[in-house]
Parts: structure tokens; C-alpha cells; sequence
């Protein structure tokens, strides 16, 4: 993106990374939106990218900074689960996932995560995408992952459903068309969102930036230099 005229400022969330710990006291939005904060500190406006979770955390912030974010893009994102039942079940499915990660590590883990249905459209790329994707997630540490599934996982995160109208940034919304339940989430969304835009990318599942980088490209660079 430098190449295109957009300076991006990396960071990993909250439990993510190689470098990642897992503080006792465990991880919380607040975390997340300083850790956002503190990469940001020397800017008085930014243009925000979240992908899966990281969208969800990137809704949130853009929804507690609004004098600060310029511009959001969410991929595959969610604005979280409005019933309050849908929320302690994924809570507990989150927790012992979280557990299991613990016990068994994160090898195991990584297998489990790339059998899941919303990846397989992953499964016809070149493998040297794919094994340098298994290469980043073999990265991550258990204890930490562990920490930010309980943390920061969907049934712990409140729902913003009713709180998009309230979004005052111009918002990108980009899923791709094979991935139909965030497909419909992000239809939904849209409907909701002021200023909102969304582009369903043919051909490809979750992870648009991963299975058609070109095409993220072209959706996401446009609407920030726009």
C-alpha cells in the first residue's frame, strides 16, 4: 500500500503475535482501543483496517474515537451478537476453545483452525501463501491466544448493532461473496451504516486481503485516497 500513496501503521491485537504475552489479569477492550491509541498518539487523524476480529475491535474504536478516525474499512467484520443468549454460548464455546489451546497447543490448534468451514475456499491457494500463513499462526503463543479468545471473543464483546447508526466516518464494507454468512452480515450492515459502502469480492471466502490481494487493493485503496 506505501506504493499506492497509503503509509500503513501495522499492529497486531491483543494476544496475537510472537511477541505476545498474557497479563493475569487478562485482556479487555479497553486494552485494545490503548493499544490502538498509543500507535496513534502522534496523529490527529487516521484511516482504520480491521479484519475478522480485528474489525470488530476496529468498530469499537472508531465508535469511541470519532473525532479521530478518518475514514474505517471492515473486512469480514461484525458488529457482534445481539442476544444475549447467542452471547454466553459463544462465551463458553470461547472459553473452552481457549482451554483446549492451553493443553494442547497451538500445533494442534492451527490444525484444528484451518479445517473450519469458513476457511476451506483457502485450501486453493498457491501453498507457499499457505504455508507461510501456517507459519504466522504457528507464531502464536497459547497462553496468550488463550487470553484474548476470553477477552475479546464475540460472546464478550457487547453487540453494536444498535449503535451503527451512530457511526459518522465514511465506512467500507468488503466480504467475500463465497463467505455467506458474513455476506449477509455485511449486507445488514450496510443497511444500518450512514455512510456506508459494500463490495462483495467474487471467488473468494473470508480472508479477501489473503485469497485476492488485487482486488483488496483496488476496493480499499481508492476509498482512502478518495
Amino acid at each position: 500500500m506505501r506504493e499506492r500513496g497509503v503509509l500503513p501503521i501495522a499492529l497486531d491485537l491483543p494476544g496475537h503475535g510472537p511477541r505476545a504475552q498474557a497479563p493475569s489479569r487478562g485482556f479487555t477492550l479497553d486494552d485494545a482501543i490503548a493499544a490502538v491509541d498509543e500507535k496513534t498518539k502522534n496523529l490527529e487523524h487516521y484511516d482504520l483496517i480491521g479484519y475478522s476480529m480485528g474489525g470488530r475491535i476496529a468498530l469499537h474504536v472508531a465508535l469511541t474515537r470519532p473525532d479521530r478516525v478518518r475514514k474505517l474499512v471492515l473486512e469480514s467484520a461484525s458488529p457482534g451478537l445481539s442476544s444475549k443468549e447467542d452471547r454466553i454460548e459463544r462465551r463458553e464455546g470461547d472459553s473452552q476453545l481457549a482451554t483446549s489451546i492451553e493443553r494442547e497447543g497451538i500445533a494442534n490448534f492451527v490444525k484444528r483452525w484451518e479445517r473450519l468451514p469458513i476457511f476451506a475456499s483457502q485450501k486453493g491457494l498457491p501453498p507457499e501463501v499457505r504455508d507461510r500463513v501456517r507459519s504466522q499462526r504457528m507464531e502464536n503463543k497459547p497462553a496468550a491466544l488463550a487470553c484474548a479468545l476470553r477477552g475479546l471473543g464475540t460472546g464478550t464483546l457487547s453487540s453494536l448493532w444498535d449503535r451503527l447508526e451512530c457511526l459518522e466516518c465514511p465506512t467500507l464494507l468488503i466480504v467475500g461473496a463465497s463467505d455467506i454468512k458474513f455476506v449477509r452480515i455485511a449486507r445488514k450492515m450496510e443497511s444500518f451504516i450512514p455512510h456506508s459502502c459494500l463490495v462483495e469480492v467474487e471467488g473468494v471466502g473470508h480472508a479477501v486481503h489473503l485469497e485476492s490481494p488485487e482486488m483488496w487493493l483496488q476496493s480499499v485503496v481508492p476509498f482512502l485516497l478518495g
